[in-house]
């Protein structure tokens, strides 16, 4: 009974969240209410507050939930970077590029948090504590890139932390502008030889990449 308990609750929580992207997306972050997701969940507004203390904590559970199981976040990632760090650099990148086009819940996402929400007050707090994790993330493709450099996988045209900003500015670059009009091109068969070129102007070479 307490694990059933335990389901419950656990699903509910993941209809509010599914509910929170469905509406913000539809209607922006400031025009929505509790209320609203609350009906598009099929829930009371207290069942929402049982979960979330409110709008802003429940917009971050929204991001956390789909940001998180992100590769760059897995547990066996200096694994995988000691073994092949050109190739987990290229995994992760296809992994973003892949999930922005065929999963619209995590594409969203990114839609609701660079084009629908005004920061301002407690969310403009929140935008600064999920901008200020990007180091992290940094730091994760410039130790990738460094032991790339170290084994002679790339040249010297750029130092590691060069080859890091400009493939985090280019990634973040599409997806900024494809989201916010996708009819700009098409990032399905743009974003591939576009990064392919970079990775070949590092001299890594195609013959790197893994399937």
């Amino acid at each position: 009974m307490v694990r059933r308990t335990k389901e419950d609750a656990q699903e509910t929580r993941n209809r509010i969240l599914d509910a929170a992207v469905e509406v913000f997306n539809r209607q922006g972050v400031a025009q929505t209410s509790l209320n609203d997701i609350a009906a598009k969940a099929g829930v009371t507004r207290g069942a929402i507050y049982w979960h979330f203390a409110n709008k802003v904590a429940l917009f971050d559970a929204m991001i956390n939930r789909l940001i998180c199981p992100l590769q760059i976040n897995s547990e066996d990632r200096d694994t995988r970077i000691a073994a092949d760090p050109l190739g987990f650099i290229q995994s992760a990148t296809d992994e973003f590029i892949g999930k922005m086009l065929n999963d619209a819940s995590f594409r969203h996402v990114f839609e609701i948090f660079w084009h629908k929400c005004e920061y301002v007050g407690e969310m403009a707090d929140l935008r600064d504590a999920h901008l200020d994790e990007g180091p992290s993330h940094i730091d994760v493709i410039h130790q990738a890139f460094t032991l790339a450099a170290e084994r002679g996988l790339i040249t010297d045209t750029l130092t590691p932390h060069q080859a890091t900003i400009g493939l985090i500015g280019l990634i973040d670059g599409l997806l900024y502008n494809w989201t916010k009009n996708p009819k700009i091109f098409p990032l399905e068969t743009y974003a591939r030889p576009i990064l392919d070129n970079f990775f070949r102007c590092l001299g890594s070479g195609p013959g790197v990449r893994h399937p």
